[in-house]
């Protein structure tokens, strides 16, 4: 069985979150900025397109090599065997970085490179004049940083974040591979009581149900791979079957709360299309008026942040609650995500571990609380 060079993207500050995932695969890895590279069949394509709940996607490294002008560039990828990657009418969007390079203009190593490729293929395919691009497609994106260039080819399509069970959302969600990292984070496997008191569409508390009850993230969506004409076509169906047999029951309870019952309602709808709306116990409530008899679990949540003056007030007010409510819960190791790098002050009280992280652009910190050992 051929096996492929691999490497998988995820947001600054999950490298080791998403190696720590790969490893418990099954895969060796190796990490970077950015990527954490391992190797694998066809059928490894498929299963970590599957199962990775924190990555953004699955990509096939093509070829590596130094390139500090356009004719070393356009003829290592020229050098390259397209005509056994892509089909005579394929269609192959290739988009391209450049970083701290001498190659620095980024529109034009992507047109050399795609001229690079429609060349080959033309003499490859015994083509003149044009080449269709009619048929399935191929995303391609040439990466190059310090004049080492990368392509690679894209096996995963829209990114895994896009698990395909959100229809709707309020304000600004969570990412469905953010929130899965965050939980990553975390100790939590299932096994405890996990609360999220400011729930808004549900996605840290589906995402914590996913993995309490061991269903692939993968389940309800299609890949680039499964259009490519070379690739295994029986792999996807078989592996997604296998996945489904090994979903059990949730051990502990889940409860999702939130002050807007119409949030409620979309994070409700969001979980039963994730098959979890019998896992989660969803009720409105203000963070003030919050109680539970739970104990030994986990609270994870990610409050406003409050980036115009008047919400700023509104949200370090519920900062305050917050502490108040869920200090004295501290049999609960607690995680809270917000840009408001005076949170400590207003939920009173020094957080154990604090890890900086970026939610798009945005410059996050989550506040990592552990509980007081019973």
């Amino acid at each position: 069985m051929k096996k492929y060079k691999l490497f998988a993207t995820m947001g600054a500050g999950f490298e080791s979150v998403v190696s720590k995932e790969l490893n418990t695969l099954g895969y060796e890895t190796a990490n970077e900025n950015g990527r954490v590279f391992f190797e694998g069949t066809q059928k490894d394509i498929v299963k970590t397109n599957l199962w990775s709940r924190t990555a953004d996607r699955i990509k096939i490294l093509l070829k590596e090599f130094k390139a500090t002008d356009f004719d070393t560039l356009y003829n290592q990828i020229y050098d390259y065997n397209w005509a056994e990657l892509l089909p005579v009418d394929a269609k192959f969007p290739v988009q391209g970085r450049a970083v701290r390079s001498k190659l620095h203009s980024e529109p034009d190593v992507q047109s050399i490179v795609k001229k690079a490729i429609v060349d080959k293929m033309m003499e490859q395919y015994h083509r003149r004049g044009f080449l269709p691009e009619s048929g399935s497609e191929y995303p391609l994106d040439i990466h190059i940083y310090k004049d080492v260039a990368r392509i690679s080819l894209d096996t995963t399509g829209a990114s895994l974040f896009k698990r395909g069970y959100r229809v709707e959302h309020g304000g600004a969600p969570l990412k469905e591979n953010f929130a899965a990292s965050l939980l990553k984070l975390t100790p939590y496997d299932g096994s405890h009581p996990l609360i999220d008191p400011m729930t808004g569409s549900g996605t840290l508390a589906i995402e914590a149900a996913l993995i309490a009850k061991n269903i692939a993230p993968g389940s309800w969506r299609k890949f680039a791979f499964d259009n490519f004409d070379w690739f295994d076509q029986k792999l996807h169906p078989d592996l997604l079957e296998e996945a489904k047999s090994v979903i059990k029951p949730a051990d502990a309870p889940i409860l999702a709360s939130d002050i807007d019952q119409s949030i409620l309602e979309i994070a409700k709808l969001n979980a039963h299309n994730a098959g979890v709306l019998q896992d989660i116990k969803f009720k409105q409530v203000a963070v003030k008026d919050f109680a539970s008899d739970l104990t030994n679990g986990i609270i994870i949540a990610n409050p406003p942040y409050g980036k115009r003056l008047k919400d700023k007030e509104s949200a370090e007010h519920l900062y305050e609650q917050m502490g108040e409510v869920f200090g004295p819960m501290d049999s609960f190791s607690q995680y809270y995500l917000t840009a408001d790098r005076q949170f400590e002050k207003f939920f009173g009280k020094k957080a154990t571990k604090k890890r900086k992280l970026f939610n798009g652009n945005l410059r996050v910190d989550f506040y990592q609380y552990w509980a007081n050992k019973r």
